[in-house]
């Protein structure tokens, strides 16, 4: 009988290993959508990921892996209990994959949420890459954001949680500026920050947005390099900061204005 059950269980494991699908990249989108961004930058960044996704140059990207298709999923995020799925897990490989995918992102503009807890996306992100029904040769998570963390566990504790678990982050941080009481919360050298508290991992890199007329090039650019498993050292060497940073700025900015931010 303990012979049967132990061919059962492995039976069980290989049907397992059969229902899962390789790719090249399991690649997680995090984008930000908390409520210093207005309604139109929201859209700007959807649209900017969808055309970015249908783009030749994005196309190339993938049809050139080894396998030739990437798994992808697209979450928004603010706080640390606020994720929203827009797109989950699935494989894109065709031109006709990305037109499905870029539909769902655009079907519909959602409200933003409050607060930015990065640290929170992070480990979101690398639990559902671990859950997922696929097995990449590289595992990314490209996070965006317009500030720094200012909720959750500290955002270099979830980093080092994530890069322990092999999986490489990249950052694109959104550094236009704001106006009125947004720009509070802002820090000028946001690029910096993602540098030195946010990305890790193999080749990880961070590409800067400091005009919304930006976006949708620096999107493409960034998804070529990290489908294609490029080095991007220009942008490495742009923000690189030797000096040690602050890495909790965010929490001690929300700490000084909580009582202006304590709206519903």
């Amino acid at each position: 009988m303990r012979f049967v059950w132990f061919l059962l269980a492995c039976l069980a494991t290989s049907v397992q290993a059969e229902d899962r699908v390789e790719v090249d990249v399991e690649l997680f989108l995090a984008v930000d959508v908390s409520r210093s961004m207005q309604p139109y930058e929201l859209e700007i960044q959807r649209r900017g990921y969808a055309a970015a996704l249908q783009s030749a140059e994005v196309q190339d990207a993938i049809a050139s892996g080894f396998l030739g298709r990437i798994a992808i999923t697209y979450v928004e995020w603010a706080g640390a209990f606020h994720q929203r799925e827009i797109v989950p897990w699935t494989v894109l490989g065709t031109q006709e994959d990305a037109a499905r995918i870029a539909g769902q992102i655009t079907s519909h503009l959602d409200q933003g949420m409050r607060r930015t807890s990065i640290s929170s996306a992070l480990t979101y992100a690398a639990d559902s890459i671990e859950a997922n029904g696929f097995d990449g040769l590289r595992r990314v998570i490209d996070v965006s954001g317009d500030g720094p963390n200012n909720m959750g566990v500290p955002v270099t504790r979830a980093r080092d949680e994530v890069l322990a678990r092999g999986i490489t982050i990249n950052g694109l941080p959104l550094m236009t500026q704001d106006e009125g009481i947004m720009a509070r919360w802002n820090i000028p050298d946001l690029d910096v920050y993602y540098t030195a508290c946010v990305i890790g991992g193999t080749g990880a890199f961070v590409v800067p947005v400091t005009d919304w007329s930006e976006f949708e090039d620096a999107v493409r650019r960034k998804l070529v390099l990290e489908i294609a498993g490029q080095p991007a050292t220009l942008w490495q060497a742009q923000v690189r900061s030797a000096a040690p940073y602050n890495c909790l700025i965010g929490e001690e900015i929300w700490e000084r204005n909580r009582d202006i931010f304590a709206l519903p």
